[in-house]
This record gives C-alpha cells, structure tokens and sequence, in this order.
C-alpha cells in the first residue's frame, strides 16, 4: 500500500493532484495517479495557462476551433478547458462513486476577472455547472469579500464550491459561516451538496520569512519557515468549532457533509526546508491535501505518516503569537498575499488569452 493510500484510509486525508493537462488525460498518466491514490484534481489559471502555453497537445482542437465561426477567444480558452475537465472527471469518476461523493472532484474556476464581482461570480458559476453536468464538477471561487457573498449564494442553490485563495483565519470564519448559512437556505437534499475551502500555507511562509530577513534580530530569524504551518493548525481548530455545537448538528441531521479544509499551496519553496513540510505537519481526519506532482512523489517516498494536524494548538498559538511580537502584522499579510493571488491568476489569464489571440490570427492568415 502506498503512503498516499495510507494517507486517506488511516488518517482520513485526501491526497489531490494540484494540476491538470491534456496528456495526462489521453496518455494514462492521470489514472496511474489515481491508482497511487490520488483523489481529486485541482486547477487554476496558472496552471491551466503552462499546460497549453507548454505543448502542442491543444493545437489540433484550437484549430478546428479558429476554422470554424468566429468566436470570441475567451469563449475558445473555455473550450480547451471545458474538454480538459471533462476527461477528468470521467477518470475521476469513480472515486467519486465509491467515495459516496466525498472525493473525485475535479475542480475549474471561475474568470479571474471576476474576482471582486459578486453577481458576475454567481452567474459564472452557475453557467459552468450547467455546461459540466456533472455531479463531481468543484467550481472554483475565490475567497474575497465579494467572493464569500457569491459562494453564500452558490450553496443556498446545492452548487458544489471549492472556495479558493484563503489566506488567514478571520476570512476562513467567514468562509464557513458562508457555507453554514448556504446550507441553512437550501431546501434540497444537503448530503448532494460539497464543498472545501482551500487555505493557501507555502505562501504565507514565503512573505512572513521575507519580513522575519528583514527584521534580522535573533528571535525574528528563529522563527522562519514556522508560521504557515502554525496558521493552518489554528484553522484546522476552527473547522473543528465551527462544525460541532447546535447549529451544526441541525444541519448534519438534514444530511449535510462538512466543508473540508483543502491545504494548498503546499509544495515547498524554500529549498533549506523539508520537501514534505507542509504535508507531513498538516495531516488529520476530514481534510485534503493538494499537491503538484514532485511534492506528491516525495511524500509517497518518505512522507511521514501521523496525526499531526491538532497534535498542539498551543505550541501554534505561540509561534503566531511570537511573530506578531516582532512586529509582523498577520492580517495584513493574509490581505497582501490575497491581493497577490487574485492578480497573479488574471495576468495567467490574460496572458493566454492574449496568446491565443495571436495564435488565432496568425491560423486564419495561413501561418498555422
């Protein structure tokens, strides 16, 4: 057995691959991943923008698709990315089935664009659904203030939401609370209703650690590479509040799941640090881990398989305490690196878009 087996079947986490391209899907790769143990899929625009950017796999569909009527070239990138996930989901399939819905997910976001849009998030979202019909399709929103508004909206339908670039505790809270009072308005059947919140962890080591260097006193250097980890157990405390108690339990006697805490951005960027640190320190029941292939690879060879997610809040509690001593504000970093993300994801997307436009051109003058 594989320690991705293990990973789920004793310690109930969920191993997910964080990528996604065409060649995995027609070359078998993708099902060999799922056969190691891997149990859902995650994409986003960076990613989906290296996979066509980096190979000829899409060339043969974009130029039916550039010879046919003239269409818009975002509706053509959704084109590409609708096929990529369709193919996924059938391998992924399965998983699903016999998972009783819990894991199989594929997850798409939303336009990037659109991230500080409510009602344009809302409306993407349910167009998505509605082309992929698929019951274990994961729409992607991200967790801005306007995105938590969408996905309150999006759950009180039965939509399937993967609530995206999470970066600190206070917008987690309100990610859950989104989630709870969606499923308090949904009168449908809550056990078809899923969702996660993914919160984002090598990331906030990579800013904090930046500031730690540049503060320089001993007990600032001491503390590098300890705060990400740290942050995530603190939330992995509040998904445990906050699905228990009253109001909770009213829920769960309706039939509804909880929305698992998604780890990532865990593979590791500082090469000083352990390839498996943020999933070796971030392992417990009722949550996923999603990883890019090296990290999924590293920890099948000497990840370290214990509970460790909850093993000391308080050891947690003092780190957080402790940067916040030499004069880190943690609030402000979750809002830098949230500002980040949102605009990393729309230069991908407008990159490729971009790219295809030229590609496009460049076919119906003949050069492709």
């Amino acid at each position: 057995m594989s320690r991705l087996t293990e990973l789920y079947s004793e310690h109930g986490q969920s191993p997910w691959l964080d990528n996604l391209r065409r060649g995995w899907i027609t070359g078998g790769e993708l099902a060999r991943w799922v056969e190691r143990g891997v149990r859902g899929i995650t994409s986003n625009p960076t990613i989906i923008q290296k996979a066509i950017e980096a190979s000829d796999e899409y060339d043969s569909q974009f130029r039916d698709l550039v010879s046919g009527a003239d269409r818009p070239i975002d509706h053509i990138y959704w084109d590409l990315v609708v096929k990529d996930i369709e193919g996924a989901l059938k391998i992924l399939r399965p998983v699903h089935d016999a998972s009783d819905g819990v894991d199989g997910f594929v997850s798409l976001e939303v336009a990037p664009d659109l991230a500080r849009d409510t009602a344009g998030t809302v409306a993407a979202a349910r167009d998505l659904h509605e082309r992929i019909a698929e019951p274990n399709l994961f729409v992607k929103v991200p967790a801005t203030a306007e995105g938590v508004e969408a996905i309150r909206q999006l759950i009180s339908e039965g939509r399937n939401i993967n609530v995206t670039l999470i970066f600190g505790i206070e917008r987690y809270d309100q990610v859950i609370e989104a989630y709870i009072s969606g499923l308090e308005a949904y009168d449908g059947d809550l056990s078809k209703v899923h969702s996660v919140a993914s919160f984002f962890v090598s990331r906030v080591d990579t800013e904090v650690d930046r500031q730690l260097d540049a503060i320089g006193s001993v007990e600032a250097l001491g503390l590098r590479g300890k705060t990400a980890v740290a942050q995530a157990q603190t939330a992995y405390r509040l998904f445990q509040e906050r699905f228990s108690g009253p109001r909770w339990e009213a829920l769960a006697a309706r039939g509804a799941r909880v929305q698992r805490p998604l780890w990532a951005s865990t593979s590791t960027k500082n090469p000083s640090y352990s390839d498996t640190l943020y999933v070796d320190t971030l392992i417990g029941p009722d949550t996923v881990n999603t990883m890019p292939e090296a990290t999924l690879d590293a920890f099948d060879d000497h990840g370290t398989l214990v509970r460790t997610v909850d093993a000391d809040y308080a050891a947690a509690d003092e780190v957080l305490a402790a940067v916040e001593r030499v004069g880190i504000d943690i609030d402000a970093v979750s809002a830098l690196l949230e500002d980040q993300g949102v605009a990393t994801f729309a230069k991908s997307f407008d990159e490729l878009v971009s790219t295809l436009g030229a590609k496009a051109e460049d076919a119906r003058k003949g050069g492709g």
